[in-house]
């Protein structure tokens, strides 16, 4: 099911440094340190603290995103502001000054990007404005309407680099004692930071082309900056932009010293190397700190088209990547004497990960609680303490089962509207709406979860869920084998078989379910409802010494598993999946499943 184009209107800012190339030709390393104090601890603060949304922030500037066009000006002032006071002791020839340019538009929203005509005519207002200041379009002037202390100064009609029409564009003025700089504001970023770079920070060094193949250059270059977009999409990472990334492209690097002049804490090197008829994709993840390699990941398949290649090296890399700095983030936040809540939220998600007996559950969601106390802006603790209790509903672990589903639901509807393109919140928000008689609403929330995370591999597998709940079994392995294709070493795997290995069971192929069944439980056996389900499956094929035995595996991690819980917990009315559920029913009590 496609979705359509999303677009809204917003206030866009787009800042650049001035003559960054000249000053980077003079001092690489410093003016690439430099360009990220200013960003990060300049416009980034100013961002925060007016109500907008960095879009991106590449390596000598930034897109950002204002609901309100008044506070879109006033954080474009604060910025230049600032950035005034800043050079006011630098040497001409070292200081840095941006250019801002701003537009009020219609712009196409991609996941956590926006793009559009609006978003190149704020792009190309920038670089009309003077060194350290600001240019703005007719129609901001007209959205401020006098709101800003600020004189605006016409230009007139501006003619515009691939923009179609004139722009009316008005310089702005302002009156430094109206916009007073905060005291921590002059003082370099690099002095306010603590020694230790920011959790969940790491850069996507250029991957190595061996054997210099021009003709794989662009892929070489593609999967690196791929990647770096899509680890942007991790709620709380701090990913180096592409821009400061390729200054290290072609040179030894050592991580150590990487990691301490971009300050962050995770490198990613990598490499292509053709062999015959074959395309070999090498990557590592190092800890900055001591140079230890953390995780290694090879990619491996014939030649063919590759830009085709690139998005499926991508879509593994990346989720796969992904739980690895979660996993990384969360060992560190176990030795922490005082965890605060982001590291109580990284210590849920490993319990989370351990597998889905009711302890594991209990115990992850009583992290993200612990981590919403201390923080109840943590947007993250939210959507997954809503997570578990839809989950645990999903996987009749809780008695009050109803109220689960509605609790976690209702969080959800809270995370969206503070986040609406929170890409696991959807998904989650779908798997609610599957357990409670509502699959096409699901299948709906999960395919809005995919447009805004294509690497979002659950996704799939819920939707896999969706289909055989409303009687379309038959389709389910295809979506399990998509979420397969694209993270193949998650640690939802087991799930997703277990997924479709239900699917097989409903549709009566009791053979082929004990199989998947039997794959998902060589994983991680710690996922109770699998081991019931083979029971049913096992009892269907009269293999009933085999069958009773999984069912006591199943009790033994869920002793709170019973008939009643599993026959009041009917996810569908569908009149084809109630007569398969019935036959599933029947094979739990042949197996001794305790009727309670």
């Amino acid at each position: 099911m496609a979705l359509e184009q999303q677009r809204r209107l917003a206030a866009i800012l787009f800042a650049d440094a001035v003559g960054s190339s000249q000053l980077m030709g003079r001092d690489e390393s410093g003016t690439v340190a430099r360009l990220l104090d200013h960003l990060n601890g300049r416009l980034a603060p100013v961002v925060a603290r007016r109500g907008g949304r960095v879009i991106r922030l590449k390596g000598d500037g930034g897109l950002v995103e204002f609901v309100s066009a008044v506070d879109a000006v006033a954080a474009a002032i604060d910025f230049q502001q600032t950035m005034a006071e800043i050079n006011r002791d630098e040497p001409r020839d070292k200081a840095i000054l941006f250019r801002v340019g701003l537009h009020l538009g219609d712009v196409i929203v991609d996941g956590d990007d926006i793009y559009g005509d609006d978003v190149n005519v704020a792009s190309r207002l920038e670089s009309e404005a003077p060194p350290g200041g600001i240019i703005l379009s007719h129609a901001v002037r007209e959205a401020i309407n006098g709101r800003v202390k600020a004189t605006l100064h016409p230009l007139g009609e501006l003619s515009l680099k691939n923009i179609l029409r004139p722009i009316q564009a008005f310089r702005v003025e302002w009156n430094p004692e109206d916009w007073p700089v905060a005291a921590t504001a002059a003082v370099p970023w690099t002095a306010q930071r603590s020694s230790q770079p920011s959790r969940l920070s790491i850069v996507v060094l250029p991957f190595a082309n061996i054997g210099g193949d021009p003709e794989h250059e662009y892929f070489v270059d593609g999967v690196t900056e791929s990647l770096t977009t899509d680890l942007s999409r991790m709620s709380g990472t701090l990913v180096i932009a592409r821009n400061t990334a390729f200054t290290y492209k072609g040179k030894p690097v050592d991580v150590t010293h990487v990691g301490r002049e971009l300050q962050v804490r995770y490198a990613l090197q990598g490499s292509v190397q053709r062999g015959g008829n074959r395309l070999r994709v090498n990557v590592q993840l190092v800890d900055t700190a001591n140079g230890s390699h953390l995780w290694a990941e090879r990619f491996d398949k014939p030649v063919g088209d590759l830009l085709d290649m690139q998005d499926e090296v991508v879509a593994r890399l990346a989720r796969q990547l992904g739980t690895q700095l979660i996993g990384a983030e969360a060992r560190r936040a176990e030795r922490a004497p005082n965890p605060d809540s982001v590291d109580l939220y990284f210590q849920g998600m490993a319990w989370l990960n351990k597998g889905s007996t009711p302890n594991h559950l209990t115990q992850a969601r009583r992290h993200f609680e612990r981590a919403l106390t201390l923080d109840p802006g943590n947007i993250e603790a939210l959507v997954w303490g809503a997570y578990v209790d839809v989950f645990m509903a999903s996987l009749y672990a809780a008695e009050d089962r109803e109220a689960k589903l509605a609790a976690g639901e209702a969080a959800l509807v809270e995370a969206l509207s503070l986040a609406p393109d929170h890409a696991w919140a959807h998904l989650s928000l779908g798997l609610a709406q599957i357990q409670t008689r509502r699959a096409a609403q699901g299948i709906t929330e999960c395919e809005r979860a995919l447009a805004l995370d294509r690497n979002l591999a659950p996704a799939h597998a819920m939707i896999g869920l969706a289909k055989f709940r409303i009687g379309r079994g038959e389709e389910t392995e295809a979506h399990v084998e998509e979420a397969l294709r694209l993270s193949p070493r998650d640690p939802f795997v087991p799930a997703w078989l277990s997924i479709a290995g239900d699917a097989k069971l409903f549709l009566g192929q009791d053979e082929e379910a004990v199989a998947l069944f039997g794959r998902a439980i060589a994983l991680n056996r710690n996922n109770p409802y699998t081991h019931f389900l083979l029971a049913a499956a096992l009892a269907n094929l009269d293999r009933l010494v085999e069958a009773k035995a999984a069912v006591q595996a199943g009790l033994a991690l869920n002793p709170e598993f019973t008939m009643r819980r599993y026959l009041a917990g009917a996810a569908s009315d569908h009149p084809t999946f109630l007569a398969q559920r019935e036959r599933v029913a029947d094979g739990l009590r042949k197996a001794g499943a305790p009727q309670g």
